[in-house]
């Protein structure tokens, strides 16, 4: 697998799946003989050294409109890179640790759209233990089919 044939494959392709780039990674360390340095542990210390460099592009820029209006493209391109790089430890780390990403990660939804419930929280940025309790004592109860008072069957 040479770096130039993978490029041309992957760009001319609409989108990829996290299997894809699962099987890609391991083949790409395999070839290297890299596995042995692929402990759980080792590829978290480099992904996390990936997040500071994805950092820096941000650093003292202040907020950033969407879709970056105002950047260069060398500079959107540099961005790519070390979004790919965050991305492909990421897909490396939950190989190597067993981890099903994409099953984790919409479990995961859930689990958020249970602690974020969308009546509760839509346009706040509370985290979810800072919500309203008579928020959800109320919802809560209009769940039970009692309205404006908190029911003695809703757990809190």
């Amino acid at each position: 697998m040479d770096g130039a044939g993978v490029g041309v494959a992957v760009a001319e392709r609409e989108g990829v799946t996290l299997q894809e780039l699962k099987k890609k990674m391991a083949e790409f360390s395999r070839e290297r003989d890299w596995d042995q340095f692929h402990s759980p542990r080792n590829l978290l210390l480099a992904l996390v050294g990936e997040v500071g460099e994805l950092s820096e592009i941000f650093q003292w820029k202040g907020e950033v409109p969407r879709g970056l209006p105002y950047w260069k493209e060398e500079e959107k391109q540099h961005l790519g890179e070390e979004l790919s790089d965050v991305l492909l430890y990421l897909v490396r780390l939950s190989d190597v640790c067993g981890i099903d990403l994409g099953k984790a990660a919409l479990r995961k939804l859930e689990l958020n759209a249970i602690k974020y419930q969308a009546e509760l929280c839509k346009g706040s940025s509370k985290k979810y233990t800072q919500l309203n309790a008579e928020d959800n004592a109320i919802l809560c109860c209009s769940d039970h089919g009692v309205s404006g008072t908190k029911n003695s069957s809703c757990e809190q």
